[in-house]
């Protein structure tokens, strides 16, 4: 039964007081746009870019001796403040320019025999499932796309989905913690154990999870697990880590590689090593994530962990008021947002198809973006049990977000809106 339409939305100087921004002064975003889009590519503090600028004036005042003398005990200092935030060493943390690099490194590492199977999600990012294809087809391998449920009433449903998906044949599965486009929370521990359990390894994109979620990988047990920390550490751009657990860490080499795989003439390096100086870039962004996470501490009594709950609850809490205006479903549990809802506008194709539903897609992105000035993406998702491609849109929460702003995302969609499209039992 579709929900019927609210006959009235909070005011904003209601929904300002539920949820207020936290320090959005602190941030550099355009103020005549209303940025509900944190989760594309974050947004960094006005305290941190100008720290990054500080150091580069440094770097181009002497290059040899910032890169080579004042560097490197900078980037330590970021790796144990990223080792410290999701329970590693700080030996099994090295950096990458972003998770798909990351991604890139491990698959690309690996060895597969001709029909090995690895598995990856129907909402995994595009990015990375295409890393897999390319990967399974240079060895004779298989990558095999695992069907989330979508919508989706519970998260054992995901976790059921990519265990009966195992085979004699799969070799490794490559899952998301939050995925991107539909924003879901997946169980990723329950699934990194039940594949491990019919021997099956994982790598994790994690692109979306530090600074969202807390994360403990002693708990999740992932062999590799690799994360942006330019989204929602706010970090600089092109920041981002990979995890290896220890057992697994021989042969995983960068994407470049470069002098750390023979340890400049010495014999084969260590995982750091091999990670350390992958030829001349600009390490600015990697230092700059401990004064990142150093801001984000300081924005609530409580540090991260109360502004990750309190980017969760107002997720939660807008959501609710979106699908009350709308008159829609909520297209998965409460349990399983992060600081990100995605939600249904009307059924559809692909972008790439040359229909009239792509037409008005594109159109409405631009009159969203353009015209309205509310910064969401506007995305395909295909509904489970070979439905069809759904419109959806996406915003977040992060801590120079505040409840008004829901009002103008509401009005910008709200005549393309189809409440029929989950039509069903109510989910929350």
């Amino acid at each position: 039964m579709t929900n019927p339409r609210s006959t009235a939305l909070p005011d904003a100087a209601t929904l300002d007081q539920r949820f207020p921004a936290v320090a959005p002064e602190r941030w550099t975003l355009d103020p005549g746009c209303t940025f509900l889009n944190h989760g594309s590519f974050g947004a960094t503090p006005r305290s941190v870019l100008e720290r990054q600028q500080d150091l580069r004036a440094e770097m181009e005042r002497n290059p040899l001796r910032f890169l080579l003398d004042a560097a490197p005990p900078l980037i330590e200092r970021s790796r144990g403040v990223v080792a410290g935030l999701i329970g590693a060493d700080p030996s099994d943390v090295v950096f990458v320019r972003n998770a798909t690099a990351g991604v890139n490194a491990v698959l690309r590492s690996l060895h597969f025999e001709p029909g090995d199977e690895v598995l990856y999600l129907s909402h995994a990012y595009n990015a990375c499932a295409n890393v897999v294809r390319f990967v399974a087809e240079r060895w004779g391998a298989k990558a095999v796309e695992v069907e989330l449920p979508w919508p989706i009433d519970d998260p054992a449903q995901a976790t059921e989905a990519v265990l009966s998906a195992v085979t004699g044949r799969t070799k490794l599965a490559m899952l998301d913690h939050v995925t991107s486009v539909s924003g879901l929370v997946l169980p990723i521990a329950d699934m990194v154990a039940g594949l491990k359990a019919r021997g099956v390894e994982t790598l994790v994109d994690a692109a979306h999870a530090p600074g969202m979620l807390p994360i403990d990988m002693q708990q999740i047990g992932a062999a590799y697990y690799t994360a942006n920390c330019h989204k929602w550490l706010c970090a600089p751009k092109t920041a981002a880590f990979l995890y290896v657990r220890p057992d697994m860490q021989d042969g995983i080499e960068p994407e470049l590689i470069s002098h750390g795989s023979n340890h400049y003439g010495k014999g084969k390096g260590d995982l750091q090593m091999r990670f350390h100086w992958l030829g001349t870039s600009d390490p600015t962004p990697v230092i700059c994530i401990a004064d990142a996470v150093a801001v984000l501490e300081s924005l609530l009594p409580g540090g991260l962990d109360a502004l990750m709950h309190r980017n969760h609850a107002m997720a939660v809490g807008l959501r609710r008021v979106v699908c009350d205006a709308w008159g829609i479903q909520p297209p998965c549990p409460e349990s399983m947002l992060g600081s990100m809802a995605t939600l249904p506008l009307f059924v559809g194709r692909p972008r790439w198809d040359d229909s009239d539903a792509a037409e008005k897609q594109n159109a409405l992105m631009h009159r969203v973006q353009q015209s309205l000035r509310v910064e969401v993406p506007i995305v395909d998702i295909a509904l489970g049990g070979g439905g069809p491609v759904v419109i959806h849109t996406r915003f977040s929460c992060q801590a120079y977000n505040h409840g008004a702003q829901v009002l103008p995302f509401i009005e910008a969609f709200a005549d393309v809106v189809d409440p029929t499209v989950f039509d069903g039992p109510a989910r929350g």
